[in-house]
Formats: C-alpha cells, structure tokens, sequence
C-alpha cells in the first residue's frame, strides 16, 4: 500500500487522492475472519506501518486516513503519526491540507412513485463563495439506498458533471409522471443517510441485532454483497462525506422512521379486514395472520412503510423475506397471494397511487406466485418435525432463529414435552428452568408424576428432583442466561461463535460451556462480542 502511495503523490487534485484512497481503505472494508479484528488489524496496522516508514508515501497514507477513516480511533492514531512525521522535517503533498475539506452546497432525492430505492445527491464544493455568495460545486456524491433490501445502502460512485446530472434528473422527471425529483434540505439528507450508513455498517459487521437501534432485516442481500464493487471502493469517502452534512439544531428530530407499536399494527390490520376489498377471502383466521405478516414486513424491513406497495417490494417480500422468515400453515401458505392481492388494492387506493401502478404490482404477483409455491418450504417437514414442535420453537414465527432456538432448547423439538406444553413453555421462567433441568440433568419437578408416551408404566423417563442442591440451581442460572440469549439472538456473536465450534466437531456440552464461560467473564457488551469473535 505504501508503494501504491507513492504513485499518488504526484497527483494535483484531492479529489483525485480521496477517490484512491477510499479505494485503498475499501480492501478489507467487510471481511471477517474469526477471532479476528480485521479492520482493526490492517487498518491500523497499516498506520504502524506508514508512520515507521519516515517516507513521503507514509505521510500521504496518514493525511489520507485521517481524512477518510472509517473509525475516530484510525483517524486519532493516523493524526498523531501524520505529527510524527512532520517534526522529522518531511513535506505534505500538496493536496493534502484538502482532503475532506468541503462544503455542503445542497442535495436532492431521485426516485419514482413507487419508492424501492432513494438516490440520494450531494453536491460539494472546495471553492470560496463568490461575489454573489453562491458556491460552485466542484462534485455530487450518489448514494443508492435500498429500501426492499432493509434501508442499506446499495451503491455510491461519484461525478464531476453536476450541472450534467442535475439536469438530467429534472428532464428525466418533467417527462415521466411516475420520476420524481426533489431538493432536500441538507439536514434530512444527513438523517437518513446516516441512518442507511449505521444500518449498512452493522449488517457488513455481522452485528446487525447488537446495536440500541432496531435490527437489520437484510432481504435479499448478503453482506458479501454489500462488501464488493463500488459501495466498497467508495464506502470511507462516503462516510467522510456524510458527516459533513449539517447536523440538525439540539432537540429537533429529522425524517424520523415510523414507530408502528403492537396495537398499531393491530388497528391497521382490522380496518383492512373490515375492508370491502378484503370481503370476499374465506378464511378469516389465515387472512389475518396474513396481513400481520404483511404489515411486519412494511415496518421492520421498509422503514415503517407498510402502506407503501410496488412490483419489486412484492417480489422481495414473497420470494426472499417470507421464505427466510416465516412459518407458515398450509392454508396460510395458499391464501397469502389472495390475502396480498386484496392488500394491495386497499393500500393502493389508500395511497392515491395510479391505477396501473397497482395493476403493474398486480401483475408481478401474480407473476410471482408459483414461484413462491416452489421456493417456500415447509420448514417442519424438512427437519422431520411436527408442526407443534415448530410452533413451540417458533411462536413468533421467525425461521430464522429456529437452528439457534433448537440448540438452546432440544426438548422443544422432542415429543417428551408434547403431554405438558404449558409446563415445558420458554416464554415463561417456569419453563425454562424445567426444560433446562430436564436436558442437563435428566430431572424434572413435577407435582402429578408423568408417565411419558415413551414410558413402560413401571418406570419414568426422567428422575424426580429429590434434593435441593444451591450449587446445581446456581449452574442452572447460568445455562438460564445463556440459553435467553440464544433464544433472542443477543448478540448474533453468540451463535456465530457457536456455529464455528460446531462445525470443527465440538459436541454440544462442550460449546455451551465455553459460551458460559465467555458470558460470565465479560464486562460489558462490546467485551462479550469481542471474546465471542475470539472463539
């Protein structure tokens, strides 16, 4: 990287240099090794290494990285070698001094009615106002945000054409009515953009559950997908960029996601249900699980827009989403295209949107619906479960989580606790604690004895708990808070390290203990992910 350097110092531009740098600092942006911190490991190993150079070339990488690092702690480190290497009487290119030091001059959204995607578009400027007090752009940054995808970004690249391109996105919507072309105000583009900046980060980082906010529901993509091409090449210009947006005044809240609560969600699903065009489904009980899946996907994936409705959205939502996500009942499976059809029309009319674009929607329905029959897979009937073992494991109807749930609770999936599901439930402590005991143990407390389906009549499949032992309720403790975890997927380190250490053959006494082991001597969350990524 260092000899790469050098061809760059004689560049004239800091455009130039920023664009080749943030395709340098790309290199690694998204690869994961276990046990190890890649980002941390080259990025600042290549500020070691550079400040050690002594050389022209090192100092042109500690300009850069302070400039463009994708972390404070990259550009604190890189600032204090850039120092080093000035006191040892080295000179700084001549661009240098101009990396990252622009204005905001304004940014617009390019889009079209149905709203899949946003390409949002801000203009920069080195250049002094001049007598009129306007500021000549010298380049616009696009960044395509997702929003089928989970609000991520999806693709960034850069022009020096502005006036070019701005033009061409005001022809573009004067002559189609379904473009749409807007200024926005440059602290809105801020919000959101950081919002599709964090969202993105995390999910690149294997951590999109782990964070204060909301998780990331990737539907798809793959990180890997994310990680190449060019959103990778630009990805530390872009972040640099997006924080030289205007922060809004203290207190104020700009471009807010939706909050949809339980209840609210609720009131939106029975006026649909009250709707004259959902009269006419015939299973009330299929069509209202339906819809609250319908309505999920809206506000977990597409930023709490269950309203909004287009071709690509439908395709996402049956095709990738749904089959990765969702348990569905046979008679739910068959009336879900209906239930989405009638969806469709009640949103459509809600939301004044065209006539044809509903019917375009439509149609892509339609078009996808025996490929939904093909890719959806009974999830029960592949693992050779029954449906209440996979009700038990998934009340919440999450596919995803059903490899991790039946880690940390085997009995779910067992027909042992099939005669008392009540007592066996993980969504209480109570039934935590008996399925724990009963797994690790073989006990279990039980007021009538069971005799078990499994049982000879003179005998019992488990053994009573005859005495009261602290030390063994103390490790049953521990079990408790690791097999919560695994439950809800908090960290997704947990069962990544998990999943490592049962691929090289460990059993499964062995990893639990080692994941205890890691949960009772961590600090704090960024410790446990960290001694986590380290299994």
């Amino acid at each position: 990287m260092l000899r790469a350097a050098r061809a760059l110092l004689a560049m004239r531009h800091p455009l130039d240099a920023e664009l080749a740098f943030s395709e340098m600092l790309g290199a690694w942006w998204g690869e994961r090794l276990p046990g190890v911190d890649v980002e941390r490991l080259l990025g600042e190993g290549l500020i070691t290494h550079a400040t050690a150079s002594g050389r022209p070339a090192g100092l042109a990488v500690l300009a850069a990285v302070t400039a463009l690092g994708t972390s404070a702690e990259q550009r604190e480190l890189a600032e204090q070698g850039m120092i080093a290497l000035k006191e040892q009487g080295l000179q700084m290119p001549a661009w240098a001094d101009q990396l990252g030091a622009v204005t905001p001059v304004a940014a617009y959204v390019n889009g079209d009615q149905f709203g899949d995607t946003d390409d949002v578009v801000c203009v920069f400027s080195r250049d002094a106002p001049d007598d009129a007090g306007a500021v000549p752009p010298e380049h616009a940054l696009i960044l395509v945000v997702d929003h089928n995808g989970g609000g991520v970004l999806r693709d960034a690249w850069v022009t020096t054409k502005v006036d070019q391109l701005l033009a061409q996105c005001r022809e573009r919507a004067e002559a189609d009515e379904y473009a749409r072309f807007e200024q926005l105000e440059l602290t809105e583009a801020r919000a959101r953009l950081v919002r599709a900046l964090d969202r993105t980060s995390r999910v690149v980082a294997g951590a999109s559950s782990d964070s204060g906010g909301p998780a990331v529901e990737l539907v798809g993509l793959t990180p890997a997908d994310l990680a190449r091409g060019s959103l990778a090449t630009h990805f530390a210009l872009a972040a640099s960029r997006i924080l030289a947006l205007p922060e809004p005044p203290e207190g104020v809240c700009v471009a807010p996601v939706p909050v949809w609560r339980r209840d609210r969600r609720a009131v939106l699903a029975a006026r649909f249900l009250a709707s004259d065009e959902a009269a006419e489904l015939s299973d009330s009980y299929a069509a209202s699980r339906c819809v609250d899946h319908i309505i999920a996907h809206g506000c977990d994936v597409d930023g709490g827009r269950p309203m909004r409705i287009s071709p690509r959205k439908v395709e996402s939502f049956l095709l990738h989403w749904l089959p990765g996500r969702v348990v569905l009942l046979q008679e739910e499976q068959e009336a879900m295209p209906h239930v989405l059809a009638a969806w469709i029309r009640w949103a459509g009319a809600r939301s004044r949107l065209p006539e044809v674009a509903v019917g375009a929607t439509l149609d892509a329905l339609w078009e996808a619906t025996s490929a939904f029959t093909r890719t959806y897979r009974d999830p029960a009937r592949a693992l050779g479960l029954r449906q209440e073992a996979i009700r038990r494991l998934l009340p919440d109807g999450d596919f995803s989580a059903l490899a991790r749930r039946m880690f940390a609770f085997p009995l779910l999936a067992s027909e042992l606790v099939l005669w008392a599901p009540e007592e066996f439930d993980p969504a209480t402590a109570c039934g935590r604690r008996a399925l724990l005991r009963l797994d690790h143990y073989g006990e279990y407390e039980a007021a009538t004895p069971h005799s078990g389906r499994h049982s000879t009549g003179r005998d019992r499949w488990y053994r009573p708990v005859t005495v009261d032992d602290p030390e063994r309720e103390r490790e049953l403790d521990r079990h408790e808070r690791l097999a919560e975890r695994l439950w809800t997927g908090r960290p997704a380190n947990l069962w990544a390290a998990a999943r490592r250490m049962l691929d090289r053959g460990v059993d499964r006494p062995t990893v639990l203990a080692a994941l205890g082991e890691v949960l009772g001597a961590a600090r704090d969350e960024p410790d446990l992910r960290r001694r986590l990524d380290s299994l």
